[in-house]
């Protein structure tokens, strides 16, 4: 969300970054808002000057009633002033009204405006124009076949997705025995490495307010991702990035308290609609998951070291646990409106023989805190907007599905890497039951 006084200020650069994300079709609404604004600060002049007015209109009808009672000839000049009151009142109160209805006009369209994108963003429709930037370990293909991932688990009698289906219909699973405890132990040891870094873990609510939601994301989003409960201004959260930054709602955090590092454990909802292909099938995309992130709410002018730091946890993690990754950049036609910049992190495939998102790392600039109102009081008294950040530590299904191809050996057995046996109970080895 933009500050409008940018807006008004630099309309042609806002209309730039909406062709830059290739959403020409919201072109015409900064003429609109610009409109709008135009009327609205009228509207307030207007109105600032009827109240300064009413007090000396209030003080002469006094003066005049006074005067009329001593001299009724004065009485028709008492009423005339009295009549300016009330037209006085009536005007300000259709302005005041009006007020109301363009503030809320301007908020709905400040809302889809998109944020201006990062110069170094590549420009491109949509994610077949994303930009691999570096590749961190050497991508192997085993001389054995690799099978499904699901067909993997089942080996350990790890997974029963028909169950699920019964339970709470496509999208849902249930792991079980070594599975589980894997799912479990990557969990733990993401969860350390991020305290390792100086991150302070956190569990936070798993549902929140909607104007949370609306704080925190795009109403595009919103819409295709989350649930809400039933009767209740409740959603279940897709990711705890967002009750994360929704802690700091209507704070003022001092200077000193920066920068907030958190990581943050939580399930995750998402109603994940449209169809998809045969690869994200499984537990590729699912309803409900686990999920270890990093936050990150700082000054602005130290966002962009930060969003180096974030990703590069993310390889240091991965590559901890032998799996090859790769860095993506994401295109202008592939950032969310709130995003200023973001990369994927990709792990390797050896079954699909490419990569495929394990992580997402994004710079939202200072949207988020704009739109919940979150502000930091500087040195010198004066209140800003931090910016914040977001990046997925592991989702645990999903990463299993790189976890489990990277370290499959020929005999069916998953090997367990060095840095994730304290977390399986010193095992070196998974062996498959059938």
């Amino acid at each position: 969300m933009l500050d409008i006084r940018f807006i008004r200020e630099n309309p042609e650069a806002v209309r730039e970054n909406i062709k830059k994300k290739f959403q020409d079709e919201k072109l015409p609404l900064v003429d609109k808002l610009l409109d709008l604004d135009g009327e609205n600060r009228r509207a307030i002049t207007e109105a600032s000057e009827l109240r300064a007015r009413r007090n000396t209109l209030s003080k002469q009808v006094g003066v005049l009633m006074g005067q009329a009672k001593k001299d009724p000839s004065r009485l028709e000049e008492a009423e005339a002033a009295k009549a300016k009151v009330k037209a006085n009142a009536e005007r300000l109160a259709e302005l005041e009204k009006r007020e109301t209805v363009l503030e809320a006009e301007i908020h709905k369209i400040l809302m889809v405006i998109p944020n201006i994108i990062d110069p170094s963003v590549p420009i491109g429709p949509d994610d077949s124009a994303n930009v691999e930037l570096e590749r961190f370990g050497e991508p192997v293909t085993p001389p054995f076949a690799i099978p499904y991932h699901t067909e993997i688990m089942e080996r350990f009698d790890g997974i029963d997705m028909d169950a699920a289906g019964r339970v709470a219909g496509n999208g849902f699973y249930y792991l079980m025995g070594d599975i589980a405890r894997l799912h479990e132990a990557v969990l733990a040891y993401a969860r350390d490495f991020m305290i390792g870094k100086g991150f302070t873990y956190c569990i936070p609510p798993f549902m929140i307010h909607g104007n949370v939601v609306e704080g925190v994301m795009s109403q595009t989003d919103m819409d295709a991702m989350m649930y809400k409960i039933e009767g209740e201004d409740l959603y279940l959260i897709g990711t705890s990035e967002h009750s994360m930054i929704g802690k700091f709602i209507d704070q003022i955090l001092r200077e000193d308290q920066l920068p907030q590092t958190l990581t943050s454990y939580s399930p995750c909802f998402r109603k994940e609609k449209g169809a998809h292909g045969i690869e994200e099938r499984g537990v590729y995309r699912i309803h409900q998951f686990e999920k270890q992130e990093m936050i990150v709410v700082c000054r602005p002018e130290e966002s962009m070291n930060w969003y180096e730091k974030l990703w590069r946890y993310s390889v240091e993690l991965f590559r901890s646990l032998d799996i090859p990754v790769r860095q993506l950049e994401c295109c202008s036609g592939d950032l969310a409106d709130l995003k200023v910049k973001s990369c994927d992190i990709e792990a390797w495939s050896p079954r699909q023989q490419k990569y495929f998102e394990v992580c997402s790392c994004t710079n939202m600039g200072d949207a988020q805190a704009r739109r919940l109102k979150i502000r930091v009081k500087g040195e010198d008294g004066k209140n800003y907007l931090p910016h914040t950040l977001n990046n997925t530590v592991v989702a645990p299904p999903r990463m299993l599905i790189a976890f489990l191809e990277n370290n499959l050996q020929a005999d069916g057995s998953i090997r367990v890497p060095e840095a994730l046996r304290p977390c399986m109970g010193g095992a070196e080895l998974l062996v498959p039951r059938h």
